[in-house]
C-alpha cells in the first residue's frame, strides 16, 4: 500500500525550492498588488479599453513566470503550472458572473468595484495559501484523502452544468447576515469607505458588505478550485504561484467580461467537464497517471469548444432575433 502511494505522489513533480525563491515569489505579489492599488488609487469605472489592456498585463505576468518555472525547474514543472494556471483562470470566469450579479442586486456604484474586489482579492490569495498547505499536507500524508476530493470534484462538475438565474443571492444572504450581527449596516455610501459614522455610531457601509459577501463566494470556489489544482500538482511553490497570478488578474477580468456571460452560453458545460475530468484524474492517480501534458490538451480542447460553441450559438441568437424583427416589420 505504502509502495502505491510513493509512486502516486512519483507521478508529480517534487521541487527543492530555496527560500529565497519563496521570498522572491512574495515580494513579486505584493509589488504587482501596489502597483495595481496605486493605478487605481482614484475611484473611477474601468473603460472596456482600459480593463483589455489591464487584463493582457496580468495574463501575460502570469505566463512570463510561467518561463521562470520552466527555466528554474524543467519542463514538467511548467507543464504543472500551465495545467493549474489554466484550470484556475477558467473556473474564475464563472466567479467573475457571480461577482457581477451580487453587485447588481447589492447596488454598488462600478466606481468603487474596483476597491471592493482589491481586498477581496487579498483576502483571496490568504485563503487560498491556507486551502493549499492544508491540502498538499493531507494529500502527502494520506493519499486516499486524493479520493475523497476527487470524488467531491466529479460531483461538483457534474452540478455545475446547471446554473441558476439566482446564483449568488444565498451567498449574499449568509454574507450580510454575518456582518449585521457584528455591527449594524447602513444603506448609504460614504465615499469610498469601508466603515462610517450612524447616529454616533461606528457602522459598516455597503462596500463593507460587499466585500463580505466576496470573501463568502470565494471560500466556496476556493472549496472547488483548490483541490481542482491539486489534481495536477502537489508542489506547493507551483500550486499556490499558478493560483496566484490567476486571481491577482481577476478584477480585470471582472471590469472586461462582467456583462458579456450571454457570450459565453456553454462555458459551465465546459467547467463542469473540466471539474469531471480533473475529478477523474484525481481519483485513478493512486493507480494510473494521466501525462500532465495530455491533461493540459483535454483542458484547452474543452474550453476552445465551450468559446467555439459559444460563439456559434451567439450568433444563431443573433440571426433568429434578426429574422424575427425583419417578419415583424414586414406583418
Amino acid at each position: 500500500m505504502f509502495i502505491f502511494a510513493a509512486a502516486a505522489r512519483a507521478n508529480f513533480v517534487d521541487l527543492d525550492v530555496s527560500t529565497w525563491a519563496w521570498l522572491g515569489l512574495g515580494a513579486v505579489i505584493v509589488l504587482m498588488l501596489a502597483i495595481d492599488l496605486y493605478r487605481h488609487r482614484d475611484d473611477h469605472a474601468p473603460t472596456p479599453r482600459e480593463a483589455l489592456i489591464e487584463s493582457s498585463v496580468w495574463v501575460a505576468c502570469g505566463l512570463a513566470f510561467a518561463g521562470v518555472i520552466a527555466i528554474g525547474f524543467g519542463s514538467a514543472a511548467f507543464g504543472e503550472y500551465i495545467s493549474g494556471y489554466l484550470i484556475e483562470k477558467s473556473l474564475s470566469v464563472d466567479n467573475v458572473f457571480v461577482w457581477s450579479m451580487l453587485f447588481t442586486s447589492m447596488a454598488i456604484p462600478l466606481k468603487y468595484q474596483h476597491r471592493v474586489l482589491f481586498w477581496g482579492i487579498f483576502g483571496a490569495l490568504s485563503l487560498r495559501t491556507i486551502f493549499v498547505v492544508v491540502g498538499s499536507a493531507l494529500i502527502t500524508k494520506f493519499w486516499w484523502v486524493l479520493l475523497i476530493f476527487g470524488v467531491f470534484l466529479v460531483y461538483t462538475g457534474v452540478k455545475i452544468f446547471r446554473h441558476r438565474d439566482d446564483e449568488g443571492d444565498e451567498q449574499a444572504a449568509h454574507g450580510l447576515g454575518i456582518l449585521r450581527k457584528i455591527m449594524p449596516v447602513t444603506d448609504d455610501f460614504d465615499g469610498h469607505k469601508f466603515f462610517t459614522r450612524q447616529n454616533g455610531r461606528r457602522a459598516a457601509t455597503p462596500l463593507l458588505a460587499a466585500l463580505v459577501v466576496i470573501e463568502v463566494t470565494d471560500i466556496i470556489f476556493a472549496v472547488d478550485s483548490v483541490p481542482a489544482i491539486l489534481a495536477v500538482s502537489n508542489e506547493p511553490f507551483i500550486v499556490l504561484s499558478s493560483n496566484a497570478f490567476a486571481i491577482l488578474g481577476l478584477r480585470a477580468m471582472y471590469f472586461l467580461l462582467a456583462n458579456a456571460k450571454e457570450k459565453f452560453h456553454y462555458l459551465s458545460h465546459a467547467l463542469g467537464g473540466v471539474l469531471v475530468f480533473v475529478g477523474l484524474k484525481m481519483t485513478v492517480s493512486h493507480w494510473l497517471h494521466v501525462n500532465t501534458y495530455l491533461s493540459l490538451a483535454i483542458i484547452v480542447a474543452l474550453l476552445a469548444a465551450a468559446i467555439f460553441f459559444s460563439n456559434l450559438y451567439t450568433k444563431n441568437k443573433a440571426l433568429e432575433s434578426a429574422s424575427l424583427d425583419r417578419r415583424g416589420y414586414s406583418g
